[in-house]
């Protein structure tokens, strides 16, 4: 019998010491053999990143332990291996693609800089050479107009063109394994599609095994041969896939399976005051040439959008990366620049200067794409989400605000006495729902949701999209919903609005935009959202 590329054998983790250690990992065994793609799948905390990490070792150490368990690259062990070693594996024989790209990525370098370094390290290119095949391997994970983002920095990227980055820099040593760490998170229906046809045809071509975290059933049932289904750090069923989808056996398992965003978006009262308008509203970025860097053209993130929203109200918006979704939020909230009227109410709020400002801001709050960037490392979760409570001195003392700050996890599903923890401790999915906890303690009359669910598994996404409707309809708060997942979409918004190149392609009601799209990039939204829903 032929041995196992890598191999994964009672491998256990403890983070700290003492009573108050805690297991995140259990005893979990698993093989992966060359071109094979096995899927690791299960809730946010369920250990799959954790898993992932210890593979490679980049689990904080000495926290970090492994009680017991051992990790064989093609019989090699790398549990405890020189830093050497580990060094050669990194980015060569094993890469992985991270779960928040702007994390992953150093803010100060260039694109170019950072997918080089691994040519440079593992591959020894240097100067013309490395920069032509950086711009290939940019062109080959979809990077629009991938010659002229050479030199952009990651904060000049939409979220998805920075996980496609991320894909690249793994690409580029052309590794033996690939571990995707939630690869397709940020990326909207339609490049989802194409980056799990490039990761595919890369495996083919390569040879190369994936090592695939996801919580995106679809994909799990179109890309994996195989599926360890992880539960409170322990792996509780593994089959071949299509097997574990016709004959779960683990009430967890049939639980995942039919868990999906459901239900009806509320509908707002027919004389429901307007909350919020914006008439040509345009945020144009300026391109600098020649010697004395004059504006030569703009990049049109927004050009000329119209809207009105009123109290109780979701708007879907929807659209390819870069299409200017973020940028429009970010427009509506006065969080970058913009020309075009801006109505909160009936108050003009383009027009006012950040002291009158200030106190709106408490009926307008944003969740962000990224909650790990969002959420300050230094302060506790009780601290982020007391800040805006404090400013806006809201909660008669400490202990009160104490109170509502508890009670806004508990509405997001949080433990309230893990307040006093800070994000570091906590999966992805489980910052995401910190970041909601944080804009909800307000009240707010508005908030604007930038891609909300995308970082949480199918039975987390469930139960956020039944928390928020439950919320708008309690307190009649409008939403601007953002999302590339359009089942979310429809489960949310009573009208969609579909961007393009920073325009609207058609806008509408939701039954009306998704049983019968008029243009053909919406039909093609829908299409790719409804064959990824086929597979499921």
């Amino acid at each position: 019998m032929s041995q196992a590329l890598l191999r994964v054998d009672n491998l256990s983790v403890r983070f700290g010491q003492g009573p108050d250690a805690v297991n995140a990992v259990k005893a979990v065994s698993f093989t992966l053999d060359r071109g094979e793609t096995l899927a690791l799948v299960g809730e946010s905390g369920s250990g799959k990143s954790v898993t992932a990490l210890s593979v490679l070792q980049l689990l904080p150490y000495p926290r970090a332990s492994h009680p017991t368990g051992a990790i064989q690259l093609d019989g090699k062990d790398l549990l405890g291996a020189p830093e050497p070693i580990l060094r050669a594996v990194r980015g060569h024989r094993i890469a992985m693609v991270f779960q928040e790209p702007m994390t992953s990525l150093n803010p100060l370098h260039s694109i170019a800089a950072q997918v080089g370094e691994v040519l440079e390290i593992h591959q020894g290119l240097r100067g013309a050479d490395k920069r032509a095949r950086v711009l290939e391997l940019l062109k080959l994970v979809g990077i629009p107009k991938a010659e002229h983002r050479l030199d952009a920095l990651p904060h000049e990227l939409s979220g998805g063109q920075r996980q496609r980055v991320m894909i690249a820099m793994a690409l580029a040593g052309e590794p033996d394994i690939l571990i995707a760490d939630e690869p397709t998170t940020a990326l909207d229906v339609t490049i989802q599609a194409q980056i799990l046809k490039l990761l595919k045809d890369l495996q083919q071509r390569l040879g190369m095994a994936l090592l695939f975290i996801t919580h995106d059933l679809g994909i799990v049932r179109k890309m994996a041969d195989r599926v360890c289904v992880m539960y409170q750090g322990q792996v509780v069923e593994e089959g071949a896939t299509e097997t574990l989808f016709t004959q779960p056996a683990h009430d967890y398992t049939k639980r995942l399976l039919a868990a999906e965003p459901k239900g009806k978006p509320a509908q707002p009262a027919a004389d429901a005051p307007q909350v919020l308008e914006c008439r040509d509203l345009k945020v144009w970025f300026p391109i600098k040439g020649g010697l004395w860097r004059r504006t030569v053209d703009h990049i049109k993130a927004v050009d000329g959008i119209s809207l009105s929203l009123r109290r109780g109200q979701t708007l879907g918006v929807v659209g390819e990366s870069g299409s200017g979704k973020t940028t429009l939020g970010l427009a509506l909230l006065r969080l970058t620049d913009s020309q075009g009227a801006i109505l909160f109410g009936d108050q003009d709020i383009q027009t006012l200067s950040p002291g009158p400002l200030r106190p709106l801001r408490r009926h307008m709050q944003m969740v962000f794409q990224d909650p790990f960037g969002s959420l300050s490392p230094r302060l506790s979760v009780g601290q982020i989400i007391g800040e805006g409570l404090d400013i806006h001195h809201i909660g008669a003392d400490s202990a009160a605000r104490r109170a509502l700050i508890a009670q806004a996890l508990t509405e997001v599903g949080l433990d309230p006495d893990t307040q006093d923890r800070y994000p570091h401790e906590f999966s992805g999915g489980q910052r995401q729902r910190i970041a909601i906890a944080r804009a909800l303690v307000l009240k707010p009359k508005l908030i604007i949701l930038d891609e909300p669910t995308s970082a949480l598994d199918v039975s987390v996404q469930a139960q956020i999209v039944d928390l928020l409707r439950d919320i708008q309809t309690r307190h009649q708060i409008a939403y601007v919903f953002i999302s590339h997942d359009l089942r979310v979409v429809r489960a949310l918004s009573d009208q969609v609005m579909v961007m393009k190149d920073g325009q609207v392609v058609e806008h509408g009601p939701a039954t009306a935009i998704f049983d019968a799209p008029q243009q053909d990039y919406t039909k093609a939204l829908m299409a790719a959202a409804f064959h990824m829903e086929a597979v499921e």
